[in-house]
Formats: C-alpha cells, sequence, structure tokens
C-alpha cells in the first residue's frame, strides 16, 4: 500500500529557478515539480502538492504562516499518511519549533525541508533533501508511522525540529542540533535511530494560540542595560547570556530586572553558547536570576524558546503556572534532566 503524502510549498530557495534573461531567482510553477524531478514517480508514496497561493520568503515567515501551515495539517490529518513542509532555510528552525507545540501529541511525520540553491540549479541539494524527505514521511512499520514528530532533515541528516538551529549560510550542511543526537542519516542505508524519537502523550490536538508579545533580548559588554526598561509592551523577555546564565553584577543590573518582574514581565534566561545551557547558581553572577524568579531556558536554542514562550504565555488551554509550563518538556525541546 503506497502512503499519502501531503507536500505543503511555502517558499523559499528549494522552489525557486533562474530568469536568464534577468538572472534573478523566481519562483517556479510547482505543478510542474514531478516533471522537473521525476524521480519522485517512483517513490513508494503518493504525493499531493499544495503549495501556498503566493510564496513567503524565510524572513516573511511568522506566526500567522505558522498558524496556516498548523491549520492545514490538522484539516488534512486523516486523508494523509505524513507531511513534508517545504520552506526557506532562514527560519526554518522558528517554523518547526512553533510547529512542535502547535501540533500536540501527532502520530504522523511532520517534516520540514529546504535547500542553499535553487532546484533549478545544476548543482542543487534540493533534490536529495525533498526526495528524502518524501521517504521519512512516508515512514511506516507494522502500520504505524516511525516518526511521530515535528523534524527538520537537510544534508542527509534528521534532527529534532525544536532541537535543530541554521548555523551555517554557505555550506550545504547547514543544520545543526548541538544539544541532542540526529535522529536519522542517509548514507548508502536510510537509518533512523528510534529510541531517539519523540513518543506522543495522547491524542492529536491543534493548538494555534501564539501571543506575541514577547522580545528576545541579547546581552553583551558595555550595554545600557536600562534600555530594557523602555519596552513598554513585552509580557515575557527571553534573554540570552553569557556562558551557564551569568550578567552584569552590578546594581543597576539587579534594579532593572527586578522592576521589570515587578511590572509582570515574565523573563526567561537562555545561552549564548550553541552548545549547553542554563545553570543557576553554578557562578555568582548568575544568581541574581534565582532571586527574581527568572526561569531557566537549560540547553533550548533560541528558537525553541522564543516560540515556546509564545504558546505557552496566558495560554486558556493550559491551567498551569508560566514557570511550571515552561519548565516541563513539552515536545522533546529540552534536556529534562540537565
Amino acid at each position: 500500500m503506497k502512503r499519502k503524502v501531503l507536500l505543503i510549498y511555502t517558499g523559499g530557495t528549494i522552489g525557486m529557478e533562474k530568469d536568464y534573461t534577468t538572472g534573478s531567482l523566481v519562483p517556479f510553477d510547482f505543478s510542474t515539480i514531478f516533471k522537473r524531478i521525476p524521480e519522485m514517480n517512483l517513490l513508494e508514496c503518493e504525493v499531493s502538492v499544495h503549495p501556498f497561493e503566493k510564496p513567503v520568503d524565510s524572513s516573511d515567515m511568522g506566526p500567522n504562516e505558522w498558524r496556516m501551515i498548523a491549520e492545514w495539517i490538522h484539516k488534512n490529518y486523516d486523508a494523509f499518511d505524513g507531511f513534508l513542509i517545504l520552506h526557506g532555510t532562514d527560519t526554518m528552525s522558528y517554523t518547526a519549533s512553533a510547529l512542535s507545540f502547535m501540533l500536540k501529541n501527532l502520530s504522523k511525520p511532520v517534516i520540514l525541508t529546504g535547500s542553499q540553491l535553487p532546484i533549478g540549479d545544476l548543482r542543487t541539494d534540493a533534490k536529495e533533501n525533498l526526495l528524502t524527505s518524501l521517504y521519512y514521511a512516508s515512514l511506516y512499520e507494522n502500520d504505524e508511522a516511525v516518526i511521530k514528530e515535528v523534524a527538520v532533515y537537510f544534508e542527509y541528516k534528521l534532527l529534532r525540529g525544536n532541537r535543530s538551529l541554521k548555523y551555517s549560510a554557505e555550506f550545504f550542511d547547514a543544520y545543526q542540533s548541538p544539544n541532542y543526537p540526529i535522529l536519522g542519516q542517509s548514507g548508502v542505508h536510510l537509518n533512523i535511530e528510534k529510541d531517539l524519537l519523540w513518543k506522543p502523550k495522547g491524542e492529536f490536538e491543534l493548538d494555534i494560540y501564539l501571543n506575541e508579545k514577547v522580545i528576545f533580548y541579547r546581552i553583551f559588554p558595555g550595554m545600557n542595560f536600562e534600555s530594557l526598561l523602555e519596552f513598554k509592551t513585552p509580557e515575557a523577555i527571553v534573554l540570552q547570556v553569557f556562558g551557564s546564565g551569568t550578567i552584569f553584577n552590578n546594581e543597576k543590573t539587579q534594579n532593572v530586572l527586578q522592576e521589570l518582574r515587578s511590572r509582570g514581565i515574565e523573563i526567561v534566561v537562555i545561552s549564548q553558547c550553541v552548545s549547553g545551557g542554563i545553570s543557576f547558581g553554578k557562578y555568582s553572577n548568575s544568581n541574581i536570576f534565582t532571586t527574581i524568579g527568572g526561569i531557566s531556558g537549560k540547553d533550548m536554542t533560541a528558537e525553541a524558546a522564543i516560540t515556546k514562550v509564545m504558546h505557552i504565555l496566558n495560554n486558556p488551554k493550559y491551567d498551569k503556572s508560566f514557570s511550571e509550563l515552561f519548565c516541563e518538556n513539552i515536545s522533546g525541546e529540552v534536556t529534562e534532566d540537565f
């Protein structure tokens, strides 16, 4: 039996081709994808294509587009065995992270991929990324999906979506998962590490709630930390600090943080380091966060921390406090015993 996969094209380099009269990259007609990549007809799955009416550059992708994708998957959930989202590379990890929170308890694979070169380029990485992603999106054993989460496939590696980040704008091998092992790898054989896959905790459910009153703030030596008080509308701040959780140890910093908390603003702390994460108390310059009620982001990526805050902040579907919810491992985004 051939599995059915819904391919959702949002935009990005993977769907581009060169206009040789102008030299510019332009979107191509995705209805011709089977002519462009005839190998798709040889796959052991049936592929249906749903392109965005107007392709969206990944730098323009945001909460509205995340909701559109999540709602389309929900609408077609029973009709397809897997879903593949073609996406621009710059913000793919944000989209993957957001979807991992909005599409709760998946029992089917949702794979995101893209490419560094357009699909019409002779040296493109788009063909391999697309074909192998379709394989993973249609992978079943004993009539049950092997992958039951949101994942990113790129350059021979399958990564948990909310653990991924783009680290290179130049190389084909553009994505890393610094704090969680890769879920699978394609070589001579297509492998998958089943013990590392996320296991759903209940029935599939859609929750598209996202609170956009969130800011992201990266500290740096010599900065005017009081500028944080100039933001009038945030309900939460994701604060990216040094190392394992350190920040300037002076009265001005303490006063600013205490003032923010007195306004009811939640403060989530993540590390500027790609590998590792936050450990309050390891150094004295991190103790202020314990004092004011800051919340450790542990080893989460910035993309996952930001979208998780957006999803749980005052979400009426949850009955726990923000700090309790943020500390929970909702969809594999954090190492629980970090």
